[in-house]
């Protein structure tokens, strides 16, 4: 006979766990600035500039900044703590955000608006950090870890389905500036209510010995690793590429709209995948995951090339959604089986690496 909790809602069954909702609450006001930069900056330099071509490549030079900041931020993260690293490194992104815009507002040469991108590199993957507070509240416990991961899958998908839309919105209806304000200040806001709960903040781990073994030299962590970054140039420049297309269509104003389909298909289906708990080895669900995922993300470019308008564009994109959230929530159970123990990032580091 199952046990009275059994039958209960195992996303409710979290938040019963001490804590869980307040650095939840922060959490998401910290991650809903994740899908507001880039369609912001992209929408404020184009806007100004006149060019999609010098927005996206500003875009791109900041993912390429964050793949190489980010491990170095999680590691100390790690080392000293959550809320002693994330504050202070929160606030060098927000100065590199609001350094866009003056230098955007100012018609500054166009090399700053690169330089000052890149100075948000510094920001925490505050979805990192809350999935090591799960681990390090549910260890022992693989199950609801596997529901705590597909929900956290699910708030990311939720801020990437809220965010591109606010960011129109601010941009279109005030100025085109009010995006990257508006982002960057629900970023310190949201991240001094997270690293204020502390006691749900995993220890930090301070300096590991010497002989301690190198995550990236774990076998099948830097394939993981590429992947990932493969996966955020994706969407990084869907982003780009549907915003130029709902402007050369007229519609400008709903490119947001139509980027929210994708995270809504990826929100729904990774809240269902975290009540199904598929079997199997999670080597092969993620193989199946990609395997699913490589085709869905070529319909938006195929709804683009078919002259189908936006609607067209926008189901394609809600399909294509719909692979994502299995696919990083396994790709992330992955990174945590085989980051070594005892090396530095496991498991917030690993997570703070491999952000959406």
């Amino acid at each position: 006979m199952p046990s009275p909790t059994s039958s209960r809602n195992p996303y409710r069954l979290l938040f019963d766990i001490p804590g869980a909702g307040a650095f939840t609450v922060g959490n998401l006001v910290a991650r809903l600035p994740m899908g507001m930069f880039s369609v912001s900056a992209v929408v404020m330099i184009a806007q100004t500039r006149g060019s999609y071509a010098l927005a996206g490549a500003v875009t791109a030079t900041g993912l390429a900044a964050t793949a190489v900041v980010a491990p170095w931020t999680a590691r100390l993260v790690d080392r000293y703590g959550q809320a002693r690293v994330a504050v202070p490194a929160t606030a060098v992104a927000a100065l590199g955000s609001l350094a866009l815009l003056l230098c955007v507002r100012f018609g500054a040469p166009g090399w700053t608006l690169f330089a000052a991108y890149a100075a948000t590199a510094t920001t925490p993957n505050t979805g990192g950090m809350s999935r090591a507070r799960w681990a390090h509240l549910l260890e022992g416990d693989p199950a609801r870890l596997h529901t705590a991961n597909s929900f956290e899958q699910a708030a990311d998908e939720l801020c990437f389905m809220l965010g591109p839309v606010l960011a129109a919105l601010l941009c279109g209806a005030l100025f085109p500036e009010a995006g990257t304000l508006v982002a960057a200040v629900l970023l310190v806001t949201g991240v001094l209510l997270f690293t204020a709960q502390r006691s749900t903040e995993p220890p930090a781990r301070g300096r590991t010995g010497a002989g301690g073994p190198s995550p990236l030299r774990a076998p099948g962590v830097a394939p993981l690793l590429v992947g990932f970054l493969a996966t955020g140039a994706v969407f990084g420049s869907m982003e780009v590429v549907t915003i130029a297309f709902a402007d050369a269509q007229g519609h400008r104003s709903a490119a947001g709209v139509v980027l929210a389909l994708q995270a809504a298909g990826s929100c729904a289906a990774g809240l269902l995948y975290g009540v199904v708990r598929p079997g199997g080895a999670v080597e092969r669900r993620f193989l199946l995951s990609v395997a699913a995922m490589v085709p869905l993300m070529c319909l938006p470019l195929l709804a683009a090339g078919s002259g189908g308008g936006l609607v067209v564009l926008g189901l394609a994109l809600l399909l294509a959604g719909m692979a994502t959230a299995p696919t990083m929530v396994t790709g992330m159970t992955l990174l945590q089986h085989r980051t070594p123990e005892g090396s530095p990032p496991r498991p917030s580091g690993a997570n703070s690496c491999a952000g959406h």
